[in-house]
């Protein structure tokens, strides 16, 4: 996202985009791939974390890349910056440890929960 805002080069967001529609098509993504390559520890040691809402959370971030580019070639600049910034903003905020994608996951489930008591009466 960065890189396309300093230097207009939208096809960067191409990457990100085609790693996270991967994940959540085909249960490959080169990113997270590449990434096991780093860790200190050996890989069952680590806390795995639930595959739907990765796929709920790489969904909601191939949405807003995918508009972010597609404001760009449409040369609607003002909706590429909005769709990347929400992408850079979760990232940002997920590195300092809060998911927001995760809280969205919950809420949709505590709703659809909510949502199923009421049908059944």
């Amino acid at each position: 996202m960065f890189v396309t805002w300093i230097t207009g080069a939208i096809w960067v967001l191409v990457i990100p985009l085609v790693a996270n529609l991967m994940g959540v098509f085909c249960n490959y993504n080169p990113i997270i791939r590449f990434g096991r390559l780093f860790l200190k520890k050996a890989p069952s040691t680590y806390i795995p974390e639930d595959a739907q809402q990765q796929k709920f959370n790489a969904s909601i971030a191939s949405f807003c890349l995918s508009g972010g580019l597609l404001g760009y070639l449409l040369n609607w600049q003002v909706v590429g910056h909005i769709f990347t910034a929400m992408v850079a903003v979760a990232s940002s905020v997920a590195i300092a440890g809060f998911c927001i994608g995760c809280f969205l996951y919950f809420q949709l489930k505590q709703w659809q929960y909510r949502r199923s008591l009421k049908k059944s009466f």
